[in-house]
Parts: C-alpha cells; structure tokens; sequence
C-alpha cells in the first residue's frame, strides 16, 4: 500500500485505537467506504419497503389469514406489558408466564405505541418499520463502498428476499428486533467502527435466548479485526448472556422450572449415534436443508460465503439444523429472518474483495435470484387480485364476532383469535392447555386446522360444547357462535 494511502487509513482508524499490525486485517471491511458520501435515497427506499411489508401483513390480517400462535400470543404479551404486568398469554394457558417460554424483553417497547392503539395492527405495522430500517445501513454501506449500482441491488435484493417474506407473511414475531440491529451492527462492522457494531448488537440479548451466541460471534469478529479487549469481553457477554436467560432466567418463570426448547434438541435418550449423526452428516441432511443453504445464498451470487461476516449466521443456522424439528430446516416461518441482513451484508463484504471487472457479473445473478424467488414469496400476493379482495366469508366472520362483548372469555379456532385477542380474553379452541368453560366458543367451521386433526375432530368439539351448556348464537357461512347458559 503506498506510504500516503496508509497514512490516510491510520487516522481513519486512529479513534478506534486501532494501528499497526491489526490494519491489514480490518482494510477489507473498510475499502472504498470514504471516498464517497453517504446516500440520502436509503431512507426513501425503506419507507417504500415499509408499505409494501405492512400492506401484506394488514391484508392477510383483514382476511383472516393470520392466527393465534404466533400474532395472538405476542399481542397478549404486548397488551400485559401496556397495562404494566409481566407479559402473560391465555393461549398458551391460563395465567402462562411468555418470560417463562422465551427472554424477549424487547417487546415490551411495543407497549406505548399499544396503549394508544390496541390492536393486533400496531404488532404488524411495528415489524414492517422494524424490517424496512434495515435497508439503511445496508444501502449506505454498499454505495459508500462500492457506489449506487451496487447499493440498489442490495437495497432490492434484502427488500425482496425469501426470509423477510416468509416472516411478514407469518404473524408477528419478536425477530423483527433482531434484524435492524443485525444490520447496523454488521454494517458498522464492515466500515470499521468496531465501537458502534458493539453497541448494535449487544441489545440482540433482549430479543430472544439464543441471539448471544451471535453476539458471541460478533464479538469474535471485532477481536479479529483488531479490538481485542472489545471483541473478547463482548463475546463472553454474549456467551454467558445465553447460558444465563437459557438456564436461570427462563427456568423461573417456567412451570416447569426448566427451560422449555429443550426437547427441539436431541437428548440423551437418542443415543450416542444419533447425536452424533445429527452433529455430522444430519446438519446437512435431509435434503430440505441444503436447499435452504442454496436459497440463503443465491441472491448473492453465492458469494457471501467469500466473507467472515458470514460467520455470523452460524449459530442460528446450528441450532436449526441441529434440531430435530423439521419445522426448523426449511425456508418457511419466521426463522430465517435473521439470516437476511447477514447473507447481504457478507454480500456487500464480498463485492470489495472481488475485482471490479467482475461486479457486474455478481449483481446480475444476484438480481436475477431475487426475481426468481419473489414469485414463490408472500410478497407476490400483492399484485394478486385475490389479495384486494374481501371476501363475504370475512364479512360475515366479522358481524358474528361483533356479538361477542368485550372482557369475556372466548374460545376460538386459530385464525379468528387474533381478531378478538384486543378486547377479550381469548384461548384457542380445541387446544388441550385452554381455559375450560368459556363464555362464549367461537368457530370457523370452514378453517378447521390446529389443533385438529381433522374437520371431524372439529365438529365434534363443537357438538360436545352443545351438550355441555352451550347454546348456538350464530351459525352463518360456516361461522358458529356459541355461549355458555
């Protein structure tokens, strides 16, 4: 490097305390990043974003397509933390501590915004702000660095991607806190302001239990680049922030006085060749989870994994992978949502490791995955008729459950729940944790899904309610109303 151009890079580093042998290790993260000025446009293109994640979430919200695990749990969260109580939820069973299930303190944030709203619509326009912030940092960092071409690949290809989708399309979830701070964080990081990455990702411990194993990671990083004090007492906060919230935080407000995921992982009881089968060749099979891999990285042109930031996503996809839950492997749900502003950060680290003459390569594959993969996300609804139609379905759904008065206690199928979970206290219907006798029992005959094997199941809970001291309010398009005399 010429003796003017590290001059120039020593003071850019010189805050940090960062000079000497630990400048060649941070100078891939930080190329290019002063020579242009930071784009004013980033802000316009999360505020697009935002409407475009809100108007799939209230929509899919308005048609009743929405449900009680997940949006109507974090909502009674929500409405606890409002009214100053710890956070409780009905649906999960009477009087259930949430800080018992998972350490998501972060939701409580939500409670003013509640207090002014109540409604399950403040949840879902929150997570679409919270998802559409993490455009920001992410655009900045890419023109900074490599100038608009490229930042407008990144802006569309993390606006559009599979994992953001698949979350906005699927309730609400306390993730969402994640992903901004994932992308500050990582951008921070990627600049060199090894301070500021710190300070963003700390906060990720508030979010959700296993989210310090990835504070540990990043705290590694920040060690490598050349803070190594920094780096190595943030790691070990993330590390014995998990093991605290895993096993003595949770364990206390558990009813179990244990922590409740446990049975996700493979226990002792499988075996000494299972454990090791899903530790070697099982994180990598079936094949479900290698298409996962394939799909995190091809809107990237597969070149993130060129990029130590991607390290980043290691814990998350470890745990998943590691489990023997199949929900976990795939692309759907909320679970790699965590992973976007990662993968497109490792993108952006990349791109100032490739040479020049190649970018333009990456970016159309990059951009061409992102087309291909929004046709099969939930973001396509919205240039579908459908997704602007309302339904009479709806409709009637909405005047029977009009009937229903506000403080009672209410048993409903899972995707009316979070239609009442504002005004009433409300269980799910058929779900063997819910409060017994209810006032009123309220059912989507035509949507008979959890918890019931099957629409007989359905029937002949709603037959049984008959027999029991319920009589029929309604009974409409499916839609039956019935209260307890």
């Amino acid at each position: 490097m010429p003796k003017n151009d590290r001059a120039e890079y020593s003071g850019l580093f010189a805050v940090h305390g960062l000079t000497g042998s630990a400048l060649p290790r941070i100078l891939p993260f930080r190329r290019l990043t002063h020579f242009r000025k930071e784009p004013s446009w980033s802000w316009g293109a999360a505020a697009f974003t935002f409407g475009v994640y809100a108007c799939v979430s209230v929509r899919l919200h308005q048609r009743l397509r929405t449900s009680g695990w997940d949006l109507g749990i974090f909502e009674q969260a929500v409405r606890s933390y409002a009214h100053l109580r710890l956070p409780v939820s009905e649906l999960k069973g009477p009087g259930f501590q949430l800080l018992g299930d998972h350490f998501s303190p972060v939701v409580a944030t939500l409670a003013p915004f509640y207090r002014l709203w109540p409604s399950p619509l403040t949840l879902l326009i929150a997570q679409a702000v919270l998802f559409a912030i993490a455009v920001v940092p992410l655009a900045r960092w890419a023109e900074c660095a490599l100038g608009r071409r490229v930042a407008v690949v990144v802006t569309a290809g993390y606006g559009a991607s599979w994992g953001i989708a698949q979350a906005v399309g699927f309730d609400f979830h306390e993730v969402c806190f994640a992903v901004p701070l994932l992308a500050f964080s990582l951008a921070a990081l990627g600049g060199g302001r090894l301070g500021a990455a710190v300070a963003w990702a700390l906060p990720l411990m508030l979010v959700k239990e296993e989210l310090g194993l990835t504070v540990g990671v990043i705290g590694g990083l920040v060690a490598w680049k050349g803070a190594r004090r920094l780096g190595l007492v943030t790691a070990a906060a993330g590390l014995l922030g998990t093991a605290l919230e895993v096993l003595v935080i949770i364990p206390a407000f558990s009813p179990t006085s244990s922590y409740t995921y446990w049975d996700k992982l493979p226990g002792a009881g499988s075996g000494a060749v299972h454990l090791l089968y899903q530790a070697t060749i099982g994180m990598i099979m079936p094949d479900v989870k290698v298409m996962t891999l394939l799909a995190l990285l091809a809107p990237t042109a597969f070149l993130a994994v060129r990029s130590p930031l991607m390290l980043v996503a290691l814990p998350t996809l470890a745990w998943r992978f590691f489990s023997d839950n199949p929900l976990f492997w795939g692309t759907g749900f909320q679970y790699s949502a965590v992973l976007m502003p990662v993968v497109f950060a490792a993108f952006i680290d990349a791109l100032t490791r490739w040479p020049a003459t190649h970018v333009r390569y990456a970016l159309t594959v990059s951009g061409m995955a992102t087309v291909l993969m929004f046709f099969q996300a939930p973001l396509y609804q919205l240039v579908q008729p459908a997704m602007w139609h309302t339904d009479p379905h709806v409709i009637t759904a909405q005047s029977i459950l009009d009937k229903i008065p506000s403080g009672v206690t209410v048993a409903a199928t899972n995707n009316l729940v979070p239609q009442l979970t504002d005004r009433a206290i409300v269980t799910v219907f058929g779900h063997p944790d819910s409060r017994p006798n209810p006032e009123y029992i309220v059912a989507d005959a035509s949507n008979w899904d959890w918890p019931f094997a099957s629409s007989d199941a359905g029937v002949q809970q709603l037959n049984d309610a008959l027999g029991h001291g319920y009589r029929t309010i309604a009974d409409q398009d499916g839609i039956v109303l019935l209260h307890r005399t």
